[in-house]
């Protein structure tokens, strides 16, 4: 896959199944226009292949009614716009606005009568982001809006910007009537997320912060609020944070919750909580705390007859499970698998014993297979792509360490790129990766580690690195750089390190500690230096406490920064300009101190970006970032 080949991807996303019409939306990266296009797609289930549904400017979030007759989804209908919401018939026709939000509407939920709808959007304050300050005004360019007078914490979020003058408020509105118009259930006072319907529909179940957000917190928990209007009201306390609330059929609710009483908030599992609805009743965690991890990423769990049907983060995958509905603290190897073996579900739909899912591999960006059955498209690039060969070794505590390998074709020795991931509590995995793609086609074998930190290998595993940073993530690092080096066909001399986010830390960090096993570095989106991250970032007033503790003295011990003095290979510092997980100024930071201390070292910064750049930003910047990747390595492994 070569940097221009960006554009010939297709990467399925959301799938949804009622009867026999199954429907996925699908992006292509256009960098011509330096947007992201793509329709629905119709899957039949006899097999003979997806066909384009829609064909606006972009459709995604497709979701059919209860009855099987309505399709609701977002639309993109202009380039630059927001997401509107719209309703079609599931037999085919005209789609309709149901919304007209100048900051676009969130996805869709149907409620049980096929009728009404839930959402959540932001509501700008009157004359921000584009709106007038009363009816007839023009409204203020940004740089004459009134001052933010801020009073929290929490006050912006990486890659939305600043929240308390827009917060998520909680719609209904009835998609069948085309006089309707949106009614909002909650007033902007705190932020929702999740919104679900009760069984009976009389009721919309929402995420909020604790005592709906009246002061920071970590913790979360589910809300209710009457769908004809009213006081939302506390329905399940959770013990950490809540997300993706589900309806029982009977009564009461299932959802992913963290539990973290008295403690901190990160790397904790995700697991499957019960609320049986009674007052007073606790929630019971159907999963064990250990050992089942969900990926919420991958949509809310699916009660069928069956058992209740979740993504569980796995050793690098991301599988389909079965959970029992009456199960307790039920550990991983009793839930059944059902899709996602050495692959990743990228979401999931069931009705009645139909279960469907987008599965992606290393040489598949994702197809939507029949759960039990056969694959049901070729949605795949037509760009070749590499498989990923699994590593396993032993770091030098003992403690197994696992990872992949991409090898370039031929049989080398090829150059090595070490790329860590970000998080920490993330991963990498058995889904499709573009950037191990890109440097494999260009002829790098490119290793993949898991260190400890990394989600999906036990609770424990991700919460080995709370305090230690740089110290059994970085023997596990290069345990596995060793094991894929006893390979003949990797070149243990020509070596390059590279990262972004938490594996920009881990890059700078080799580069002071172990540089002489690296030729170059390439740190992107860095943390860098803890004391000012602890101000600057989005979530820097919990994280950092959270992994270094309050002290500044621990903060310093564990910020790359304080051994910039160490640093000699050549380095290159590459960052967005408006990144706020993790600000400018640890870019700015480390290359200073680089520079004055005579390193080789270069930086990169790509305007109008923020955190997600090599994920979700531009199409131009990220076919430019690959450019600039491929140069620097070329430069100092060829």
């Amino acid at each position: 896959m070569r940097p221009d080949d960006l554009q010939q991807l297709t990467l399925p996303g959301s799938v949804s199944v009622r009867g026999d019409l199954v429907l996925v939306n699908v992006a292509t990266p256009d960098v011509a226009a330096n947007t992201y296009r793509g329709g629905l797609h119709r899957v039949p289930l006899d097999g003979s292949g997806a066909r384009r549904w829609t064909w606006a400017e972009r459709d995604l979030a497709p979701r059919i009614s209860p009855d099987g007759r309505w399709v609701a989804f977002l639309r993109v209908a202009r380039r630059g716009t927001p997401p509107q919401l719209h309703v079609m018939p599931a037999d085919g026709g005209d789609a309709r606005a149901l919304t007209d939000l100048p900051l676009g509407a969130g996805a869709p939920v149907w409620a049980p009568d096929s009728r009404r709808l839930a959402f959540t959007a932001r509501v700008p304050e009157a004359g921000r982001y584009g709106t007038a300050l009363a009816d007839g005004d023009e409204a203020p360019t940004p740089d004459a809006e009134a001052p933010r007078h801020i009073t929290r914490l929490d006050y912006r979020i990486d890659d939305v910007g600043f929240t308390a003058d827009r917060h998520t408020r909680l719609f209904t509105v009835d998609a069948l009537d085309p006089d309707a118009s949106p009614v909002e259930l909650t007033d902007g006072a705190f932020p929702v997320a999740d919104p679900t319907w009760s069984a009976d529909g009389d009721s919309v179940v929402f995420v909020a912060d604790r005592d709906l957000g009246r002061a920071e917190t970590m913790y979360s928990d589910l809300y209710s609020v009457p769908a004809a209007g009213g006081e939302p009201t506390l329905l399940v306390a959770s013990r950490g944070q809540a997300a993706c609330p589900v309806a029982l059929p009977g009564g009461g609710v299932l959802f992913y919750g963290t539990e973290f009483p008295g403690g901190h908030s990160v790397a904790r599992n995700l697991g499957l909580w019960r609320f049986d609805g009674e007052v007073g009743g606790e929630a019971v965690r159907l999963t064990d705390t250990e050992t089942v991890d969900c990926e919420k990423a991958a949509g809310p769990a699916v009660v069928t007859g069956d058992g209740v049907l979740v993504a569980v983060r796995n050793r690098g995958a991301v599988e389909l499970r079965r959970v029992p509905l009456d199960a307790a603290g039920a550990v991983l190897d009793d839930l059944e698998p059902l899709a996602g073996e050495r692959a990743e579900v990228k979401s999931f739909a069931a009705d009645g014993d139909v279960v469907v899912a987008v599965v992606s591999t290393p040489d598949n960006t994702g197809e939507v297979v029949r759960v039990g059955g056969e694959v049901l498209t070729a949605l795949g690039s037509t760009v070749p792509l590499r498989p990923a060969v699994e590593l396993t070794g032993t770091a030098p505590d003992g403690y197994p360490v696992h990872g992949w390998l991409v090898l370039p074709e031929g049989e080398g020795p090829h150059p090595v790129v070490l790329t860590v991931h970000g998080g920490p509590f993330m991963y990498h995995g058995w889904g499709f990766y573009d950037e191990a793609q890109v440097y494999a086609a260009a002829g790098y074998a490119v290793v993949l580690p898991n260190p400890r930190g990394s989600a999906g290998y036990g609770q424990a595993h991700g919460q080995a690195v709370v305090g230690a940073f740089g110290t059994v993530d970085v023997d596990d690092v290069l345990a596995v750089l060793d094991v894929a080096l006893e390979r003949p066909e990797l070149d243990a001399d020509r070596v390059g390190v590279m990262g972004g986010s938490y594996g920009g830390f881990m890059t700078s960090w080799l580069a002071a500690h172990h540089g002489e096993r690296f030729r170059a570095a390439w740190s992107e989106r860095a943390v860098n230096a803890w004391d000012s991250f602890a101000g600057s970032s989005d979530i820097g007033w919990f994280f950092t406490d959270a992994y270094c503790g309050p002290g500044l003295e621990k903060q310093r011990a564990m910020s790359p920064l304080t051994y910039a003095e160490k640093i000699s290979t050549p380095f290159m510092v590459v960052h967005s300009e408006h990144d706020w997980r993790c600000p400018l100024e640890q870019a700015q930071r480390l290359y200073v101190a680089l520079r004055r201390n005579g390193v080789e070292a270069e930086m990169l910064l790509f305007p109008g970006e923020g955190h997600e750049l090599t994920r979700s930003g531009k199409p131009r910047h990220r076919e430019q970032r690959f450019g600039h990747v491929l140069a620097w390595w070329g430069r100092h492994l060829r």
